[in-house]
């Protein structure tokens, strides 16, 4: 397995590059736990979670895949880089807590990644103009 990290990720300048580096291609209803997924329910209650959470927001400035011009002004998401496994938390292996592997995310953004959908992330609004709704005054 391919292990990625902020490391990696920060030397890519654009918010598009970024997203393909993360991109997972998961498959919609997929599950990562099964009847564990209280194991991963559990962690992201934790003391320990929330102070990590805490730090990655702080280091990428509240930023969408840590892109200035790209903040988040709503829910924020802290997307493991490497997806974690039932493993990964029975042993507190350094993916789970280590801001290496951590970068914050928009919802949209977070499920983009995980279904590999680039039509599931925000785009800009479009340029307004005078008239641009109003077919007879163009």
């Amino acid at each position: 397995m391919n292990i990625k990290s902020y490391s990696e990720l920060v030397l890519l300048p654009t918010f598009e590059d970024r997203f393909e580096y993360l991109r997972l291609d998961g498959i919609v209803g997929e599950t990562t736990f099964g009847f564990d997924r209280y194991m991963n329910q559990v962690f992201y209650r934790s003391l320990e979670w929330k102070k990590i959470r805490d730090t990655v927001i702080t280091r990428d400035l509240g930023c969408d895949l840590g892109i200035e011009g790209h903040e988040i002004f709503g829910r924020v998401i802290i997307h493991h880089l490497n997806p974690i496994r039932q493993r990964d938390l029975l042993e507190r292996t350094d993916i789970l807590l280590d801001p290496e592997y951590l970068i914050t995310t928009t919802h949209e953004t977070h499920q983009a990644i995980h279904y590999g959908d680039k039509n599931l992330l925000l785009t800009e609004p479009p340029q307004r103009t005078r008239n641009d709704t109003c077919p007879w005054k163009h």
